[in-house]
């Protein structure tokens, strides 16, 4: 099979448009799962993904359900376009002379869009958890009992609220009191994350959707493309959940009195298991599958339709099939 040159451009024009919307249709399900992850067993404030979405509502608005999107819409144009088209580049590098990849320089070029990605992924998670995550801290506090002022034995619901802030004012704090790492706290856990899932996610995709293909000299269905990118997307977000959860712990900044701090990742993995149990590290792992799964179908099909290339007028090709 013939090697064409890729057009990075346009690869990163798709990465982007399919980025943005695919967050925009799966976000809300994102901020259900980073505050069932960060909740802790003694201090339940919402028993599943229903139940702080409705919450959530209830008690935030509609919008506040797309807590931190902002900084998602903004930064995830440069983050999915990096690891979409970083893979593409990799595939490319890697397949020449080889009319088909190896399985293992599959999983070589998902590693390498997996540590691209992590330059935006780091700051842009870092941003969106501590926006999401406001709203279960103040949902927290809400339901802390405390003595009645009245001193007549009975109990009143202290009601107490975080100041809304923006992305700008915590870029701005971190940069002023830890500089530029504070911005790539958690980095570890992210790489640690966004390897394996880039390692699982690429060959997976690409595999199923090989099978899909009429023909060598065919692109599967665009219908064909969006199942196997859910199923690949669900496949890799279960098994990277447990990094996901370290992550999430790790880049919360702000906590209530009697949740604990972590020293690294080492420190929150051995405090997560003995103090929540296990199963614990797979918290959110269903919301995290509903995110991921319709969020890389979206973009695998926006992919392979070749949006960049009809934009700078050139004729879409898959180099997938490589």
């Amino acid at each position: 099979m013939a090697q064409q040159p890729i057009s990075l451009p346009a690869k990163l024009i798709n990465g982007g448009v399919a980025g943005m919307v695919g967050v925009t249709c799966v976000f809300p399900i994102d901020l259900a799962k980073t505050r069932l992850q960060n909740q802790r067993s003694n201090e339940r404030v919402y028993k599943n993904m229903m139940d702080c979405l409705i919450k959530t509502v209830r008690s935030e608005g509609y919008f506040g359900m797309y807590r931190g999107a902002a900084v998602n819409l903004t930064l995830v144009t440069p983050e999915k376009a990096i690891k979409l088209a970083a893979n593409d580049f990799f595939r490319h590098q890697l397949s020449r002379g080889e009319s088909k990849l190896s399985v293992f320089k599959e999983m070589l070029a998902g590693c390498g869009a997996g540590v691209c990605q992590v330059i935006v992924t780091t700051p842009m998670e870092m941003l969106k958890i501590q926006l999401q995550d406001a709203g279960r801290l103040v949902a927290q506090r809400n339901l802390a009992v405390v003595p009645s002022p009245t001193g007549g034995g009975g109990t009143m619901l202290s009601c107490s609220y975080i100041r809304p802030v923006s992305a700008m004012q915590i870029t701005q704090e971190l940069l002023r009191t830890r500089g530029i790492q504070g911005l790539y706290q958690g980095l570890g856990a992210t790489l640690m994350r966004d390897i394996p899932f880039s390692v699982v996610y690429f060959p997976l995709f690409a595999h199923l959707n090989q099978l899909g293909k009429p023909s060598e000299t065919e692109n599967a269905p665009f219908y064909w493309s969006f199942a196997s990118g859910c199923a690949a997307g669900c496949t890799a977000a279960v098994a990277v959940s447990p990094c996901d959860v370290v992550k999430t712990r790790l880049q919360s900044l702000n906590k209530s009195a009697n949740e604990e701090m972590y020293s690294g990742v080492v420190d929150c993995v051995r405090k997560i298991i003995h103090k929540e149990g296990p199963s614990a590290l797979m918290k959110g792992a269903g919301c995290r599958a509903l995110v991921i799964a319709p969020l890389f179908g979206i973009a695998q099909v926006v992919y392979f339709i070749g949006v960049g290339e009809f934009i700078l007028g050139q004729n879409p090709f898959n180099l997938y099939s490589a």
